[in-house]
């Protein structure tokens, strides 16, 4: 019966995690869109432009499935502060090191979102992970730090601010899914996702009307990249994310991003003509097959957590 029970609770969770694989690949391309937008745009100005064309998106999907909005008052400083780690601090923090890092190699450093994510559960969560999973995290930092060693000689030139700047991406990116985790319990996808754009919206907006560039330096080009970002990656990709974090939890939704790597590295050759070093590329492989490991051995624990939880 126990078996059986995590054959159902798998099949119900299969849907999100094809969704999740979609999703690696269209924030990979998001990359590139936000890497052409950036030449004109701040990094914050940016995060505020796409998250308000997303919005429209959001708010006439309410519209037309649901006009209740079911936001409690005392959930308020949570949204804000979801909004400040998920969706300000960390793009800022990760658009911002697009000025000195490659975006390959800044999707192989987010590779330490799902570790942090781990000491997190295990520090705060009680949750003990189990020493193959351990293996796969420390493998996955060793990757990590054979890309940041192959670049070692320019570090102290100017690209340490992209390092400093997509490390406090990660870290912000952990606080978000934690934080996100309390609210998807309470709220579905739509609303939280609605509230939450909201919320990033409100705390940039006076500085992106302080900071808008000058009309004529933008081009058809930075405006396909800015609908992209909105439309794709604001609308469905949240909308996809959240959903995941409350059906497979905010773990295995951080260890997607150790297959970020892939896609983005994939469109940067293609589209923006970036290289990376041997070096960087066997560090990059390393992230991703432990990833990959740690996915699947922490989807099974859930699974199992489930059960016993149920039963």
């Amino acid at each position: 019966m126990l078996s059986d029970k995590i054959k159902q609770l798998s099949g119900s969770k299969k849907v999100i995690y094809i969704m999740m694989t979609v999703l690696v690949f269209l924030w990979g391309l998001e990359y590139i869109a936000a890497k052409a937008a950036l030449d004109v745009f701040k990094p914050l100005s940016l995060v505020c432009l796409k998250y308000m064309i997303g919005l429209v998106f959001l708010i006439i999907t309410k519209i037309i499935l649901d006009r209740r909005l079911p936001l409690k008052a005392r959930d308020i400083p949570l949204f804000l502060i979801c909004a400040l780690f998920g969706d300000v601090l960390y793009f800022a923090g990760e658009y911002g090191a697009m000025a000195y890092l490659p975006v390959s190699v800044i999707t192989i450093l987010l590779a330490f979102v799902p570790c942090l994510s781990v000491v997190i559960e295990m520090l705060f969560y009680k949750n003990k992970p189990s020493g193959l999973i351990v293996a796969g995290v420390i493998v996955s930092v060793i990757g990590v730090a054979m890309v940041i060693g192959a670049d070692i000689s320019e570090f102290f030139q100017g690209k340490y601010i992209g390092y400093l700047l997509a490390f406090c991406a990660v870290i912000s990116w952990n606080i978000y899914n934690f934080l996100t985790k309390d609210l998807s319990e309470k709220y579905r996808p739509l609303d939280l996702t609605l509230l939450q754009q909201v919320c990033a919206v409100l705390l940039v907006l006076p500085y992106t009307l302080c900071n808008l560039p000058d009309i004529n330096v933008i081009d058809s080009q930075i405006v396909a990249g800015v609908l992209y970002l909105g439309v794709i990656s604001s609308f469905i990709g949240f909308l996809i994310y959240v959903k995941a974090i409350n059906v497979i939890g905010p773990t295995p939704c951080a260890l997607y991003s150790n297959f970020l790597p892939v896609t983005t590295t994939f469109f940067g050759w293609i589209l923006l003509h970036e290289r990376v070093s041997p070096m960087q590329i066997l560090g990059g492989l390393i992230v991703i097959a432990s990833g990959a490991i740690v996915i699947r051995l922490k989807g099974k624990e859930n699974d199992l957590q489930d059960v016993q939880q149920s039963v």
